[in-house]
């Protein structure tokens, strides 16, 4: 009997719907406190997942829900990055 690999899932901070992580964008606050955009899902520090959707990424930006989970502030150069992502799917 083959065994299925388990599929890592990840909760986003907007919808709390939890997801396959690929599914998912990363956004790290690294020990520096600097903020990013992770695409590879691999980089140290404090990790907060976000759905690949325009509405969500608007939501987090009126509610500022990133700057609460990765107790940082988050540029407004992070949602336009995170945006152009989106569209680029």
């Amino acid at each position: 009997m083959v065994k299925k690999k388990k599929v890592p899932e990840r909760k986003c901070v907007i919808t709390n719907e939890m997801k396959p992580k690929k599914d998912l964008i990363r956004i790290v606050r690294n020990k520096e406190g600097e903020v990013f955009v992770d695409e590879t899902g691999k980089k140290n520090g404090r990790g907060a997942y976000l759905s690949k959707s325009k509405s969500v990424i608007e939501q987090a930006r009126k509610t500022g829900a990133l700057n609460k989970t990765l107790n940082a502030e988050v540029s407004p150069t992070i949602y336009d990055e995170l945006e152009a992502l989106v569209e680029g799917e």
